[in-house]
């Protein structure tokens, strides 16, 4: 590994753990989102403390989290398992943040950012898997759970070079769902009505 590929993976990391949600709820005047609704820093949550224009900056701002970091590299000529490592970084940093005491969100749309540069396709492909799940259970944990579990096919039919990262990636976010498939199970899950 190269020292600025080592660089590159700090950076992501560090960049990851800018949390947006905690961030842009203190400029509205909101409350924290780690204390607030279901304690988690993400998009979703933040929907539900303040509503849509807070949460699309979130999580606008949660994907190029994952992004920037990936799009430097691959222009800066990072070969491909490590770009794919840098893409963990950041959502590690999404999920442990350096910055807020190291309690983080799920990273669903940091690591949706982070394929966006090298796999736009797959990343093309997560949204409309999240968009038709969420349509038709109106339950954004599911979506997301859905999603990751498909990625690394989506990876391995598209790009196979990035397949092992992405397991790597779908795990972690596996992982920071543990409460929500427990809640799924037991039919406690909360949902989005329709209007």
């Amino acid at each position: 590994m190269s020292a600025l590929t080592l660089l590159m993976i700090i950076i992501a990391y560090l960049f990851g753990s800018i949390s947006s949600a905690v961030l842009i709820c203190r400029v509205m005047g909101l409350p924290d989102p780690r204390q607030s609704g279901s304690q988690n820093p993400g998009a979703t949550n933040v929907y539900r403390i303040g509503g849509r224009w807070p949460a699309i900056l979130t999580l606008v701002f949660d994907v190029l989290k994952g992004m920037l970091p990936v799009w430097s590299s691959y222009y800066l000529g990072i070969e491909p398992f490590f770009l794919g490592i840098i893409a963990v970084a950041a959502c590690l940093g999404h999920i442990f943040p350096l910055y807020f005491h190291f309690r983080g969100g799920k990273a669903v749309a940091t690591a949706l950012g982070a394929m966006f540069p090298v796999a736009w396709e797959m990343a093309l492909l997560l949204i409309a898997t999240w968009v038709i799940v969420f349509r038709i259970s109106r339950v954004s944990s599911l979506a997301a759970l859905i999603t990751v579990s498909l990625a690394p096919f989506y990876a391995y039919w598209i790009k196979p070079k990035y397949t092992v990262p992405v397991i790597m990636i779908s795990l972690l976010i596996l992982w920071r769902h543990q409460a929500n498939i427990l809640r799924l199970a037991k039919g406690q899950e909360g949902s989005f009505k329709r209007r």
